[in-house]
């Protein structure tokens, strides 16, 4: 697919190559000296997570090339964005040594792992939080566990709500009031109706074990990982440029990954789409070799290019880039290969309430019946009635 994207954009797809070859250094650093909009390429940086492997590249392959003030305004941003890391770093480790303590089995995964894995650096890929992934028995436990830790819910709810809210989504959210630490914990990837639908019980049995900062830790294979981080950014409808660069730089780290194994995997489990989405995204945006095999695999579904084409308008638009909720929904009916998963996933995205509901009111037990008409009429009066006094509003001061 032919790409007619800005020079600034062009920069920031080879600092986001991590591995750069010397024909590619060399097109950078001309491309440097023609002219930049460095507050765009900073702003689109920004919004995509990038920045701190802008600022990396950029000294590394040409900060002659860049103004003073704006290297040392991305050298600031690199290194408080590394101290940040390291202190959530720091943080997941001390809350892994109390699941073991606790006897809480538990697997971290993107954030400070994914750096350190995957980029090899943990300065190099941006987080903001932490994941942990537990076996659903475990909830109640882990949960007083944290509360025990300074964290709440980031969600009030009671019982009745609490239990509807992770049958729906599979997770659960905390925030530290003290620290500022956002911390999430899931038992299934995705919400019903999007969800990755791996058996959790197989994936545990696929567990490795790793050296994180001195600590063994519990990690997921290569091919697993990689299955996951293309869900993650699917169900995202990948908006963030970051996402991306965790597949590329996943499979570069691992040249030796048993793509048969992906491949069938993805088949059993009915997400090849899924997969070869992600696969051809990095591909066409950031270089990555694929096997011939998996190459032709990925180019023989023709839904492939359409969605990726949804993907590039967006990551390069002059807007926020963010998918709006028809278009979200748009994006993933057409990812789906069966009218029966269409369905569920119509069934989810607009019937279940969620934690948005029951923040805004609070029903008796003997009235809980009543949230599964609240969340249809609320998204009705949000995207029809709201887009319409916008409509009008717009009209109005023109």
């Amino acid at each position: 697919m032919v790409l007619n994207i800005p020079s600034e954009i062009d920069i920031l797809l080879s600092c986001a190559r991590l591995q750069t070859s010397r024909a590619r250094t060399a097109t950078l650093r001309e491309a440097l000296q023609n002219g930049i909009d460095w507050e765009y390429l900073i702003r689109i940086a920004g919004r995509h997570g990038l920045l701190p492997l802008l600022y990396h590249q950029l000294n590394r392959m040409g900060p002659e090339s860049v103004p003073d003030a704006i290297l040392h305004r991305l050298k600031n941003y690199f290194n408080a964005s590394l101290g940040y890391n390291r202190f959530l770093t720091a943080e997941l480790i001390r809350l892994l040594i109390l699941f073991k303590n606790h006897e809480i089995p538990a697997v971290p995964f993107k954030g400070p792992v994914l750096a350190s894995s995957v980029y090899g650096d943990l300065s190099l890929r941006e987080f903001s939080d932490l994941d942990i992934l537990i076996q659903k028995e475990d909830f109640n436990k882990a949960k007083d566990l944290f509360l025990s830790q300074g964290y709440s819910a980031l969600y009030r709810l009671n019982c009745g709500q609490e239990a509807s809210s992770n049958k729906r989504a599979c997770e659960y959210h905390f925030r530290n009031k003290r620290t500022g630490v956002n911390l999430e914990i899931v038992w299934e990837f995705g919400p019903k109706g999007l969800s990755f639908p791996v058996n959790p019980h197989h994936l545990w049995n696929r567990l490795e074990r790793t050296s994180f900062f001195g600590k063994e830790i519990l990690a997921f294979s290569p091919e697993d990982l990689l299955n996951i981080l293309c869900f993650h950014g699917y169900k995202h409808c990948w908006e963030e440029m970051r996402w991306i660069c965790d597949v590329a730089a996943l499979i570069r780290n691992h040249g030796e990954m048993d793509w048969d194994w992906v491949t069938e995997e993805a088949n059993r489990l009915g997400t090849e789409r899924i997969l070869f989405l992600g696969l051809y995204l990095a591909r066409n945006l950031l270089d990555i070799d694929l096997p011939d095999h998996v190459l032709q695999k990925v180019q023989s579904d023709e839904k492939i290019v359409s969605l990726a084409r949804m993907v590039f308008d967006h990551l390069f638009s002059s807007t926020n880039g963010s998918f709006g909720i028809g278009e979200r929904s748009f994006f993933h009916l057409r990812s789906f290969k069966t009218l029966s998963e269409r369905f569920q996933y119509s069934y989810y995205v607009t019937i279940p309430p969620t934690s948005v509901e029951f923040e805004i009111l609070e029903l008796p037990s003997s009235l809980f019946f009543l949230y599964y008409l609240i969340r249809p009429f609320r998204l009705l009066g949000k995207y029809t009635v709201g887009r319409l006094i916008h409509s009008l509003l717009g009209q109005r001061f023109q």
